[in-house]
Formats: C-alpha cells, sequence, structure tokens
C-alpha cells in the first residue's frame, strides 16, 4: 500500500512539474518570437503614419477598418469579418484660438483645444474668467457669481500618486462634468485644465458628460496655459477670448473588427483594445499599442502552432473614446448569439512596459490569476491585483457576470504626457516595451484558455 500511496503522489508531483514545465518553455518561446521576429513596430508605424489619427466617423477610422480587417486576414486566422455598428460623427473643424486679456490690457495667446463633442462658439466668444479649483466649486458659487462667465476649473494632477491613473481618475471630473455643472448656472462657456501630469504646452483633448439642455463650448488648456491664467487671476480680472468651429453630423455605420482561431470548445475568450483615436496626434499610445498587442496576441500563438481549448477571439473595437458603441454593440451581439464568454483581457494603458494585470472578478478569481506569478515573473510581471478590466470589455459584466477580466497595466509614468494629445505620435512608443507588451499579452491569452 505505501508503494501504491508514494507511486501515486510522485506522479501528481511529476505531472504538475512536467506541466509547468512546458508552461515556462512555451512562454519563453512566445518572448523570444515576440522580441526577434515581430513585426509589430512596424505595423504600429503604419497605422500611425500611413493612416493617422483615426475619430469614429471620420474618413481615417473607415481606412483603420479596412486596414484592420485586410492585415488579419493576410495571417490566415480561422475567419476574420466586420461586426456592424451605430457610431455618432462630431469634427472640431478649423483650430481652436483662444487668449487671455488681463486689466492692465496685456494680451496672451494660450493653447486650446475643444473637448469631444462640443458645440462651437459661432464665432469669438469672449466673457470674464472666474477660476475655480474643482467642480464642487462650481456648485458653490452658484448661478450670481458664474451667469455670463467663461468657468476655468484647475485641478491638477497630485503628484504623489506613484500610479498616475489614480492621479487622473481624481480631476477627471473636471472634464467629464465641468461643461454641465457650469452650464447648469448659466455659464458661457468651460476651460478646463488639461488632464495631464507635466507642464507643457499640448492641450488634451477627451469626453464628456453633455446631455444637458443648454449645451456650451467646453474646451481645455495646456497646462502651461492653465499655470498662466491662475496666475494673472490671482493679479486681477481676466478676459478670456475663444474661437471655435465644431460640429456634428448624422450618425454613421462603422464596424468592429474580429479575428479567431477555433478551439475545442466554443467557449470565448475575447482580447483586444480599440481602433479609434481622437483627432489629435495618431493615436500611438491610446490605442495603437493595444490593437498592435492583441493582433499580434493571436499571430504569436498561431505562428508557434498552439492549439487552443477555447476560441480565440481578437477585437479590434471602434468607438472607445466617444461612445463606446463598439463595446457595448460587441457585448450585446455575444449575448444575443448565445455565446459563452469565460475571460476578457484589454490592452489600453499605452506601449509601455508592462508591470502586470488588473482583475475584475471575485476574489477565487483574483488568486487563481496570482497562481501565475512564478511563470512570468522573470518577464517583470509580478503586479496582479483588483482593478480596472477596459472601457470595451466591461459591458460584457452585464451581460455575463462571471467572466474574468483583466487589463493590461504597464508602467503609466509617461502615460499622461501623451493621452489624447498632439504628442501622441509613432516616435513616442519604444520598440522593445510594444514587443514586452505583445509577449505578455500573448502569455496570459495562453494561460487563461489552457487554464480556464
Amino acid at each position: 500500500m505505501k508503494s501504491i500511496a508514494f507511486t501515486l503522489v510522485f506522479s501528481v508531483l511529476f505531472g504538475f512539474t512536467y506541466a509547468q514545465n512546458q508552461d515556462s518553455i512555451f512562454i519563453k518561446s512566445i518572448y523570444n518570437h515576440a522580441l526577434t521576429e515581430s513585426p509589430a513596430h512596424e505595423n504600429l508605424r503604419t497605422l500611425c503614419k500611413d493612416i493617422g489619427a483615426r475619430i469614429t466617423g471620420s474618413a481615417e477610422a473607415e481606412m483603420a477598418i479596412y486596414w484592420g480587417k485586410q492585415l488579419l486576414e493576410s495571417y490566415d486566422f480561422d475567419t476574420v469579418y466586420l461586426q456592424e455598428i451605430t457610431v455618432p460623427h462630431w469634427e472640431r473643424g478649423t483650430q481652436e484660438a483662444a487668449w487671455i486679456i488681463n486689466e492692465n490690457g496685456e494680451l496672451k495667446k494660450v493653447d486650446v483645444i475643444a473637448l469631444g463633442g462640443s458645440v462651437g462658439t459661432h464665432g469669438v466668444l469672449e466673457g470674464e474668467v472666474i477660476g475655480v479649483e474643482g467642480i464642487d466649486d462650481v456648485e458653490k458659487l452658484g448661478e450670481a457669481k458664474i451667469k455670463g462667465k467663461i468657468v476655468f476649473v484647475n485641478k491638477p494632477f497630485d503628484q504623489t500618486q506613484i500610479n498616475t491613473f489614480k492621479a487622473y481618475g481624481a480631476c477627471s471630473n473636471q472634464r467629464w462634468s465641468g461643461a454641465k455643472a457650469a452650464s447648469k448656472y448659466g455659464a458661457k462657456a468651460v476651460v478646463i485644465r488639461s488632464l495631464a501630469q507635466s507642464n507643457d504646452d499640448h492641450p488634451h483633448t477627451g469626453s464628456m458628460d453633455y446631455k444637458m439642455e443648454n449645451k456650451i463650448p467646453a474646451a481645455a488648456l495646456s497646462t502651461n496655459s492653465a499655470n498662466t491664467l491662475f496666475d494673472w487671476l490671482k493679479q486681477g480680472k481676466v478676459r478670456l477670448k475663444l474661437e471655435m468651429d465644431c460640429r456634428f453630423y448624422e450618425d454613421e455605420t462603422s464596424y468592429n473588427v474580429i479575428a479567431e482561431i477555433f478551439g475545442k470548445e466554443d467557449k470565448v475568450i475575447t482580447f483586444g483594445g480599440h481602433l479609434d483615436s481622437w483627432d489629435v496626434g495618431e493615436g500611438a499610445h491610446d490605442d495603437g499599442a493595444g490593437v498592435i498587442h492583441s493582433i499580434e496576441a493571436l499571430r504569436i500563438l498561431k505562428q508557434l502552432n498552439y492549439q487552443p481549448n477555447h476560441k480565440l477571439r481578437c477585437v479590434l473595437f471602434m468607438n472607445e473614446e466617444n461612445g463606446n458603441f463598439g463595446g457595448k454593440g460587441y457585448a450585446k451581439w455575444c449575448s444575443d448569439n448565445k455565446e459563452e464568454h469565460i475571460c476578457a483581457l484589454e490592452s489600453d494603458r499605452g506601449g509601455f512596459q508592462p508591470l502586470g494585470y488588473d482583475v475584475v472578478g471575485s476574489a477565487a478569481q483574483l488568486k487563481f490569476v496570482q497562481s501565475f506569478k512564478p511563470l512570468v515573473k522573470d518577464y517583470r510581471l509580478y503586479n496582479f491585483e483588483f482593478g480596472y478590466g477596459g472601457v470595451d470589455i466591461g459591458p460584457l459584466k452585464k451581460h455575463y457576470p462571471n467572466i474574468l477580466q483583466l487589463g493590461l497595466n504597464p508602467t503609466s509614468q509617461r502615460y499622461f504626457d501623451f493621452h489624447h494629445a498632439e504628442t501622441d505620435v509613432f516616435e513616442n512608443v519604444n520598440k522593445r516595451e510594444l514587443e514586452l507588451g505583445c509577449a505578455s499579452l500573448a502569455t496570459m491569452v495562453y494561460l487563461m484558455d489552457k487554464n480556464l
């Protein structure tokens, strides 16, 4: 009996060790391939330089859909297709212009950009500026002090936050809710401090909650211009002149781009990034890098002849930036088709050095993900904690409440130098860091597929 018991224990331990060794070997092959043979950097160059910024509804967004489908088809996946969605179409028109004038008659041009979805100014709009530190101050001042003025919301990033996404989250409501709050009390317009870490001359755009009767122009100042305006306001009254030529068009038909490798089962593992970007810069980090990570994850696994247990689905989502109709439409489409989804992964935090994954799920699911830390620690993946999955995969939770969601978590220190700004260009993405992100996503898709 003792001999039989020993044999059984030995067999179990040997099998576990053998499986881990096989995983280690395969993960190493993923990284070797990504770092020596990957077309990731060149594909990102094509997306950024040959197509450029890809705001929803634009010709460039349509070009990106064609590019994505053609590229995915070239890799001979089991299937490549388009999923139809309806998206909004907004354009900023001619370049914005703004300047400030103090009580002494001094004039200074400021760097400004319209927030996504804003109305235009119908010529040059002028008004006295009233400065506040945050949205709560707008509520405190009320109509008596705000009506007829231009509200300037100037809450900076908390520089003590090591995770800069926490600093972003703490002041993002000035962009999301600034126009709505100021309009409530009769403001002419609202300008905000750009949601950025550094002091520079590049204003950052972004979406906002614009569901209100009296829509007012809304714009962001560069951090340097915000600092200047703040200093001038401390010395006396300041007037701001603003010109924006924003315009709306009818909603348009667009598409998510999807590629799949079939597995032994029809259960689905989704992973992706968003193909659209804002209309400034080239959408390199946000989210060209995530698109490339996702394409490469599927390509690398196919190149290494991996035979998946589940259906591996790469999705290039459209319209994350100003409506998330790609993510919402995809989730409903999956549910309507009665698909079974077990895991979703997203890359939408830039093409920087990967550190790990945020986990959206139960305590048991977190523990499950953390069990793979020994396999990936040599690749500097160590941060596996509860966090945020992503905008595009988020709607899947409504239809699949038990789904495990993972958000690729790279270092965040430089992300908000580029986020939604003209600086988000191909040259600011490091080739090796991009390739490490591709390997990281391929590795996590592999581990989830093999063990769920």
